[in-house]
């Protein structure tokens, strides 16, 4: 029965002390003016100088937009592939690529920098990864990249005749 009393005090105690520290933790912050002139702020004014409360407004960000990699590539024109040299379907897409003369560029998400970042950007598992425009394609076949492909080359044409 102590035990039991013991961990219900110890639970009481910790809760009531993280309350405390949360109703602290709301600080103000001042601005105020040096002698050099310069503004300072901070969250204890000073005794001998004039402040002024700045009320602050928090900012948070639930994701961080990123450039789609395409554009930011500079690779408007062609199909973005991310690979591995081990991976037979990329080697598939490829030979299909060249076939069908699409202009393209590959990046290594093994041994490639840039192909190491994008790859953890777009939360790839595995390869290939496949960019067009701003569709994305994991795997490859064949039709249905002819498919997506040949949507991206009509909005393309599209988009130069207005």
């Amino acid at each position: 029965m102590y035990s039991s009393t013991y961990s219900f005090t110890k639970a009481t105690l910790l809760t009531t002390t993280l309350l405390l520290c949360v109703f602290s933790a709301n600080a103000e912050i001042y601005k105020w003016v040096d002698k050099y002139g310069n503004t300072q702020f901070t969250d204890n004014p000073p005794i001998d100088k004039k402040t002024e409360q700045v009320e602050v407004k928090i900012n948070t960000y639930s994701a961080v937009s990123i450039k789609p990699l395409v554009e930011r590539l500079g690779k408007k024109d062609k199909v973005v592939m991310y690979t591995a040299t081990w991976c037979g379907i990329c080697k598939q897409a490829k030979k299909h690529f060249i076939k069908n003369n699409i202009p393209y560029v590959t990046y290594d998400v093994e041994h490639n920098r840039v192909g190491k970042i994008d790859f953890k950007l777009l939360r790839g598992r595995s390869v290939p990864i496949i960019i067009i425009g701003n569709k994305r394609m994991n795997g490859f076949t064949a039709s249905r990249f002819d498919e997506l492909y040949k949507k991206y080359k009509e909005k393309q044409e599209k988009n130069q005749s207005i």
